[in-house]
């Protein structure tokens, strides 16, 4: 028995075990919510270090259970796994900061490769049979200029950061715990994704950024030519994705997860600043090293394997996230 969900994903209702690492971050407890909502037992596993027990809320309410935990501890996520005995993991715990994986570019290892090998075994020992990743599109393959985009998976892998780096040694791992371990894997590269939730005091992307100068009456600061671009994408996109990907175990390896669409810097907070009626006047300031000028993946294999595209156009997903945001700082 099928129902649709609230961004019209038909969804199985039958319950599973599902544990969700960084469910208490942005992406996170979107994920969280829509995976209650869809009937399923889920526990989270965060240290809380960046996301808000406040964002699970609604999912605590209905049922979720949230565990305070650091995935680079191999015992708490050894016992978060054979506790919660999941037929399913969504593995979103990460260092996701790029200038602090290049001033400390270990700490940046054992966050993302370390933890994710923490969980794989653990997910091994304890019969998990499928692990759906949360990867990074652009910081994968690199700087995009001068190259045909968008980019697809077999794309030049090419990170200009460790963050990049790291992403893709732990996909790596991902496949090797697939052939050796027989764990179904998937790792969704996503494009730079937005929306409500995302804080912009924290590691937050450009549009909670923008939102949260511009409300605060403080001059948003673009660093470099402002030209630069990324593949932005609406959070409940990414969540139908992550969804879809879990509904079919036969699907592994790495898909692409955007819009397959440039849009640059200006061009979000103009849009930005025209959904808070205000004006864009940003403050300039230097490039910052390990951050590329043009990107967009090509997000085909993931329409054809998972029957996913995005829906969301990117004007009516930044006007939903400045009214969320206007609405959350004014304590609506």
């Amino acid at each position: 028995m099928e129902r649709e969900s609230t961004e019209g994903l038909a969804v199985d209702c039958a319950a599973m075990r599902t544990l969700v690492t960084g469910g208490a971050g942005f992406i996170g407890s979107h994920l969280v919510d829509a995976l209650v909502e869809r009937g399923d037992e889920v526990v989270v596993l965060d240290d809380l270090s960046s996301g808000k027990g406040s964002n699970l809320e609604t999912a605590t309410a209905a049922g979720a259970i949230l565990l305070e935990g650091d995935i680079t501890d191999p015992e708490a996520v050894s016992n978060a796994v054979a506790g919660s005995r999941p037929e399913q993991i969504f593995h979103l715990a990460a260092q996701i900061d790029v200038r602090r994986s290049l001033a400390d570019p270990v700490f940046d290892l054992g966050v993302n490769v370390g933890g994710t090998i923490n969980l794989l075994e653990a997910a091994a020992e304890s019969g998990a049979s499928r692990l759906i990743f949360a990867s990074t599109g652009g910081a994968i393959y690199g700087e995009g200029k001068d190259r045909d985009l968008p980019l697809p998976e077999e794309a030049d892998q090419r990170p200009d950061a460790p963050y990049g780096q790291s992403k893709l040694a732990a996909e790596g791992y991902l496949g090797l715990y697939g052939r050796q371990r027989g764990i179904s894997t998937v790792a969704l590269r996503l494009g730079n994704v937005y929306g409500p939730r995302q804080d912009p005091h924290g590691e937050a992307g450009v549009v909670a950024i923008f939102c949260g100068a511009l409300l605060e009456g403080r001059a948003p600061k673009v660093f470099g030519d402002g030209l630069q671009t990324r593949d932005y994408i609406f959070v409940a996109d990414i969540v139908r994705a992550f969804l879809a990907a879990s509904d079919d175990p036969n699907v592994t390896g790495p898909l692409n997860v955007g819009t397959g669409q440039e849009a640059s810097v200006f061009d979000v907070g103009n849009a930005i600043a025209e959904a808070l009626g205000m004006k864009f006047e940003p403050e300039m300031a230097p490039h910052r090293p390990g951050e590329v000028q043009r990107i967009a993946i090509d997000s085909g294999l993931a329409a054809q394997r998972l029957g996913w595209r995005a829906k969301v156009e990117l004007k009516d997903g930044l006007a939903r996230t400045a009214a969320w945001a206007r609405a959350n700082r004014d304590g609506a």
